[in-house]
């Protein structure tokens, strides 16, 4: 949960007191859970939703209402092959990105949310979403490749 809301607010401390926020809400709130609902999964979708509004009280940037979307073709598979770099060297990488590409790449990439999912959560149309989601990726591999 912890490195989850890292990866979204980028400030450890922020984080921590996200995760332990979002525990005391959780075990307030325990008997709001579903059946068909694991308990992590729900505790990590109240993590991830508590770490993008203090990533929206904090930065309050204009990219939430972003209206410019570019028409999207479907994602094509990538062909080349980066297995010689280093966990490291994606984490440092990401870490350079844009806030806006470095949310959308860790919930679609690491968190493996839909581009449905993450359009709801940021209150942005999933086209933009995609649009974002392919330049975030074109950027890090940009990235990946002169760093």
């Amino acid at each position: 949960m912890l490195n989850a809301s890292y990866r979204i607010v980028a400030n450890r401390q922020d984080a921590e007191d996200i995760v332990q926020d979002c525990f005391i809400k959780a075990f307030q709130k325990i008997h709001q859970i579903k059946e068909e609902v694991t308990l992590g999964a729900w505790l990590k979708r109240i993590v991830i939703n508590a770490s993008l509004d203090c990533v929206r009280k904090n930065k309050n940037e204009s990219w939430l209402e972003e209206t410019s979307i570019l028409e999207t073709k479907p994602e094509e598979e990538e062909k080349d092959s980066y297995t010689d770099v280093s966990v490291q060297k994606i984490k440092a990488c990401m870490n350079l990105l844009k806030e806006k590409y470095r949310i959308i790449l860790n919930l679609y990439m690491i968190e493996d949310y839909s581009h449905k999912e993450i359009s709801e959560m940021l209150e942005m149309n999933e086209s933009t979403v995609r649009n974002q989601y392919r330049r975030g990726k074109n950027q890090l591999i940009q990235l990946i490749k002169t760093n």
